[in-house]
């Protein structure tokens, strides 16, 4: 009976393999989890504050456009991808991301220059620098069939912001996710305006609430996830609605303005990822429609009701070959057809035809990985009832190579270098009274020096990650817009050339002092400048251009215990000007700001709950982002969340 019995337990030796994790090329700045749902952030864009190298235009509110500039090359050069596909705004360019909230938000990455993966679309491969966001896909343990999140906040200016999101395992391949969410607030906070002359005297000091700063949006997003015999595939389905004001700029003792803005914001996108043997293929496509009525009411400005839409078709085929273990060799191809319509008289209805092609190739050799990339774009725009622009064609190259000259592989070092360029916008062409159709791309050129140090050691300190790049960019066919000799008009041109140099620096140290007590520090430190090189005719030439401070920095320290969670943060942005001259006129001080939260969970079975204490802005203090735009003092949030 014994030895029947071990013979029935007897088992054949069982070999598993498996390829090690990729290696990234240039490391990203991640905030991902626990540590991003800490954070005293509503948006995507007030998250992106704590990354090095990033600088947010913030126009004030909580529904104020909020627009994110990498390494000083503009707004217009940084990619955004939503879950695996690019977000696009052929008009003007500028993604707000203050329209994407944290509520379903796992992760938020910045690649400069590329990300170090081979599989992705040809248009990853062409931005001078990507943020990338992840919503959470759900996760279902054995027996699970269901999850379900609600959440309610509340506080200053008269937030009210409830959400909920449903995870359904739909079959044994296929799970799903409903997401939704309202904002609505009235925008109204205090602010103290304060000015001074040029020779220093005190001009004006007045308290006021700021005006017509109100919103009211809903987001409504579902996700489907599959796995298929040779690959997995996701869809995507969201909406974006939302009324609100423009508060406008304070000057002139004018408090209150009569501008509105109705988005619609629409997309559907999905995407498949399936394997034979050593090749990879990714097929991604997507159709988007957005719309945007905008009302100035304003009695001592020309009255505009303007309606525009815009559409996007868009297709990528992705496909990766895998030599063998050091070399791995890949292609892209996307196409992109984008439309903008508006009730303008004269306007040409433009319509814009974008081909990407891309080649890249990755060597990973021992201590040493390389990845080089040439895309390909080719531009056709084509206009009604004028002379057709011509087509506009560019090669970018790109090259990154990471080491690691030690046997443990927690110090490495890095470079790129690469080049990229950026269509001008509908707007910058064809805009009635402004635009120029003869507008040559920006190009941008950028080096990049690293080094990397990434060790989880043991004892009271549990990890650390130092970083440290310096980098030069170098921008020319700088897009600006140029009086025309009128009043109210304008035009744009070829004019600009920027010269970049900078400094970025992160610090994250993770510290277990007690069983159940962590403590994560986190530090970033930026030095840039960014100077105007266009003409030494200019008054301007050599200076600081505008908006962009030569000092800036974050600090987090988040405390956990058991189950509470203390966390503070700090932000701080040097001088700058609000103009092309630096001088004191245009001098605008530096600002600095203290937030501070406190949550607590609960666990009710199967129930998870937690309850978080915002205060932000915790010294009052007065700033502006952006000139004459104030930003909101002392403010509060609660929130209440909860999960089963």
């Amino acid at each position: 009976m014994g030895q029947d019995l071990a013979d029935t337990l007897r088992l054949e030796e069982v070999v598993v393999t498996g390829r090690a994790p990729v290696r990234e090329t240039i490391p990203a700045q991640t905030l991902s989890g626990e540590e991003l749902q800490r954070l005293n952030s509503h948006s995507v864009a007030d998250a992106l504050r704590y990354f090095s190298g990033v600088q947010v235009k913030d126009y004030g509110g909580v529904g104020g456009i909020k627009t994110v500039n990498i390494r000083s090359m503009g707004t217009n050069h940084t990619g955004v991808v939503y879950d695996g596909v690019a977000l696009g705004n052929a008009q003007n360019g500028q993604i707000d991301l203050g329209q994407f909230s944290l509520d379903n938000i796992e992760a938020i990455s910045l690649h400069n220059g590329q990300k170090s993966q081979m599989l992705q679309p040809a248009s990853d491969f062409g931005s001078a620098g990507t943020i990338y966001m992840r919503t959470r896909a759900p996760q279902f343990a054995v027996g699970e069939t269901y999850h379900a999140r609600g959440a309610l906040r509340f506080g200053s200016f008269d937030l009210l912001n409830p959400s909920a999101l449903i995870e359904l395992k739909l079959t044994e391949s296929v799970n799903a996710s409903l997401s939704a969410e309202w904002l609505n607030s009235s925008g109204k906070y205090r602010f103290r305006y304060r000015r001074v002359n040029p020779a220093g005297e005190l001009a004006y000091d007045t308290t006021a609430i700021r005006q017509n700063g109100d919103i009211n949006a809903t987001r409504l997003e579902l996700n489907l996830y599959g796995q298929m015999r040779n690959g997995t595939w996701t869809a995507k389905g969201y909406n974006y609605n939302s009324e609100r004001g423009v508060p406008g700029a304070i000057v002139n003792n004018v408090w209150r303005r009569g501008e509105r803005i109705w988005d619609t914001n629409s997309f559907a996108q999905g995407s498949a990822t399936m394997s034979w043997g050593r090749f990879t293929t990714l097929a991604t496509a997507k159709y988007a429609f957005y719309r945007t009525h905008y009302v100035n009411n304003d009695d001592k400005q020309v009255k505009v009701d303007n309606l525009y839409r815009q559409r996007e078709l868009y297709f990528s085929t992705s496909n990766q070959y895998v030599l063998n273990r050091r070399f791995s060799f890949s292609a892209a191809y996307d196409i992109k057809w984008n439309t903008l319509d508006a009730d303008m008289y004269g306007f040409v209805k433009p319509d814009r035809l974008s081909h990407l092609l891309s080649a890249a190739v990755d060597i990973d050799y021992k201590r040493v990985r390389g990845q080089a990339s040439l895309v390909a774009t080719f531009i056709h725009d084509r206009l009604q009832g004028v002379e057709q622009p011509k087509d506009k064609r560019a090669l970018t190259p790109a090259a990154y190579v990471s080491c690691y000259p030690t046997r443990s592989r927690d110090f490495s070092l890095r470079a790129f270098f690469k080049q990229s360029f950026r269509m001008p916008t509908f707007n910058d062409l064809y805009y009635a009274d402004m635009g120029n159709s003869k507008l040559e791309p920006e190009r941008v050129t950028q080096y990049n020096v690293g080094a990397l140090y990434d060790a989880k050691p043991r004892g009271l300190v549990s990890g650390v990650r130092l970083s440290v790049d310096a980098y030069y960019n170098y921008v020319t066919n700088k897009i600006v817009a140029y009086p025309k000799g009128q009043q109210f008009r304008w035009t744009m041109l070829n004019l600009g050339k920027v010269d970049i140099r900078g400094i970025d620096a992160l610090a994250i140290v993770v510290m277990r002092p007690a069983r159940e007590l962590e403590l994560t520090i986190r530090g970033q430190y930026t030095w840039q400048r960014a100077i105007d090189v266009t003409s030494p005719a200019d008054n301007y030439y050599r200076h600081q251009i505008p908006y962009i401070p030569h000092h800036s920095g974050s600090a987090v320290a988040n405390l956990t215990w058991r189950e509470w969670g203390l966390n503070y943060s700090w932000i701080y942005v040097g001088a700058r000007y609000n103009q092309q001259e630096n001088i004191r006129y245009n001098y605008t001080q530096p600002w600095y700001t203290s937030d501070l939260s406190l949550s607590r969970d609960f666990y009710f079975g199967s129930c998870h709950a937690r309850a978080l204490v915002e205060v932000n802005n915790l010294l009052s203090q007065d700033y502006d982002v952006i000139l004459n735009y104030p930003m909101p003092k002392r403010n509060f949030r609660i929130s209440l969340t909860i999960e089963i």
